[in-house]
């Protein structure tokens, strides 16, 4: 119900001034704070935050030349890199909008994001003019495209190219006299991928993007999860185009951190940068980092990964790579959010007794969703929309409310009204929520296993079997049942592909699980099928879709 309180508002001097909330105010506090530290690209460059302040004003320089103008929609396709930083600032700072195209999609989907965002302007590696000269007759309104590359070979290609990243960037002034403009003037832009229909637009207001910015800054620093400050080094190894890495390229900026860039994910050039770089912290999804860890310089004891910790989201982060990882030195943690809530919900920050504990009492902590961050009002409600106790065990859908989750869908009303429900945002992930405020995703609605008339969570078996040693990769879904309705079936990829895993082994590694009473017999999942690869989507999540396809093909 809406409130009808009139509290008192008093009137401002005439000449007080309340700044809009913007983007632009991230890099001059980032400058300020940074003092030595520096902005790198692979083994390939490295830049001042002095430097870096003054390559975004020529960006803009640069833009504004070709005639982008605010509200313009500006395409980057690029892997992690410092240009991709500066775009992040440069083009929202101009008051048009970054769209961060996903280059891992099928071209048809790439087509149809750049399309249905109305693109005017691209920057593009040179490793994607394959992908965009066959769509480019189908795209004319874009009025030009420039060409970011890393190596200073000539290019051929049909596109309207208007020449080279840094020879252009080289030409521009130091200085542009940025505009002022509303704070919910919209930012970014990009696109996320459902089970169904094309990819959905997901946009985010400057205004909203300082706020979570704000508060990631102030999580990552707090008292039990401390990952990030101003004398850490980052790098990400979460794609700059999904959900703008997480945010944390912004928060990393403001905080003055130092900040690593990889560009294309390759295991050897990030161990390499892990290495000769003294990265502290990371963050990605859970198959990421199964990849790092099994690097061969990792793997041989070649190379030591002591103090690196590692924000986990996306999907959940199995026990069983958990302690991996702290085996060999890695601090992990889990957090949680989607692409329509920019995303940062929660994260593990551990209660000061755990925090305390020893690593092993610590891992069900560390592997659970968390508590929620600052200004987010998290609630799981059952069907009815009746919130439910905080104990541990009641189920239900997570919905809430935060001051920096996207308003709705870029032109998609009906997708909107489905996403926004009574004035909260659903999310359709199914959790608990405990006694200390700890939220546990159980499973995303969709892929919660129906069986005889119950719910099993795919999450906790994937869990489960991640735990049995040789376990490199698990994903569980649900195949349909005559008798049951579903049955829960397991792919596994082995740490060792010499050593086949055996599938009764794996189900007698599980039924010391029905002994303990943490899960019922008809759990055991009687169709285990060793594979050597996983499907994944776009961005490194299992893709359950395709894996209940394949399983019923």
């Amino acid at each position: 119900m809406t409130s009808t309180i009139q509290p008192k508002i008093l009137p401002a001097t005439q000449s007080a001034v309340n700044p809009p909330l913007l983007i632009g105010d991230i890099l001059k506090s980032g400058v300020r704070m940074a003092g030595d530290n520096q902005i790198v690209y692979r083994d390939l460059s490295r830049h001042s935050y002095s430097e870096f302040e003054k390559r975004v004003h020529q960006l803009a320089h640069l833009l504004t030349n070709q005639g982008v103008k605010a509200g313009d929609v500006v395409a980057v396709l690029d892997w992690d890199s410092h240009r991709y930083l500066e775009c992040f600032f440069a083009i929202p700072m101009l008051g048009a909008v970054l769209h961060t195209v996903n280059v891992r999609l099928a071209p048809e989907q790439v087509l149809y994001t750049m399309e249905h965002a109305e693109d005017v302007f691209v920057l593009t590696h040179q490793e994607f003019l394959p992908l965009l000269q066959p769509l480019a007759e189908k795209l004319p309104a874009i009025r030009g495209y420039i060409l970011c590359q890393d190596t200073p070979e000539a290019v051929k290609t049909s596109l309207p190219l208007k020449g080279e990243y840094e020879a252009l960037l080289a030409a521009q002034p130091e200085q542009y006299d940025f505009p002022t403009f509303d704070e919910n003037a919209v930012a970014t832009l990009f696109y996320t991928t459902g089970t169904t229909g094309n990819p959905k637009g997901v946009f985010f207001t400057h205004r909203q993007l300082v706020l979570h910015t704000l508060t990631e800054a102030s999580s990552v620093q707090a008292p039990g999860f401390e990952l990030l400050n101003r004398d850490k080094v980052y790098m990400p190894i979460t794609p700059m185009f999904h959900v703008h890495a997480w945010g944390i390229p912004y928060t990393a900026t403001l905080l003055g951190a130092q900040q690593v860039y990889p560009g294309r994910y390759e295991p050897e050039m990030l161990v390499k940068l892990l290495v000769t770089e003294k990265v502290d912290f990371s963050h990605c999804v859970p198959t990421l980092l199964n990849m790092v860890v099994s690097a061969d310089a990792i793997t041989s004891g070649k190379v030591k990964l002591t103090g690196w910790k590692v924000l986990i989201g996306g999907s959940a982060l199995p026990q069983g790579l958990a302690k991996k990882a702290w085996d060999l030195g890695i601090d992990t943690r889990s957090a949680y959010g989607m692409s329509e809530t920019c995303p940062l919900l929660t994260g593990s920050i551990l209660p000061k007794n755990i925090a305390d504990a020893d690593f092993e009492t610590q891992l069900p902590w560390r592997c659970k969703t968390g508590v929620a961050v600052p200004f987010v009002d998290l609630e799981v409600v059952d069907t009815y929309g009746k919130p439910l106790p905080h104990d541990g065990e009641s189920v239900g859908e997570i919905r809430v409310k935060s001051p920096w989750l996207t308003q709705a869908y870029y032109k998609e009303e009906a997708r909107s009204e489905e996403l926004w429900q009574e004035g909260w945002l659903h999310t359709g992930d199914v959790a608990t929520i405990d006694e200390h405020g700890f939220v546990m995703i159980r499973d995303r609605i969709k892929d919660v296993i129906k069986t005889g008339g119950e719910w099993l969570s795919s999450l906790e078996l994937e869990n489960l079997i991640s735990q049995y040693p040789g376990v490199a990769e698990v994903a569980v879904v649900g195949v349909a049942d005559e008798q049951w309705g579903e049955r829960p079936a397991a792919l596994v990829v082995a740490t060792d592909p010499s050593k086949p895993l055996e599938t009764t082994a794996i189900q007698k590694h599980l039924e010391t699980y029905v002994e303990q009473g943490k899960i019922n017999k008809w759990a055991i999942p009687q169709q285990i099928m060793l594979v050597e690869e996983i499907p994944k989507t776009s961005v490194g999540k299992l893709n359950k879709k395709v894996i209940r396809q394949q399983l019923a093909d």
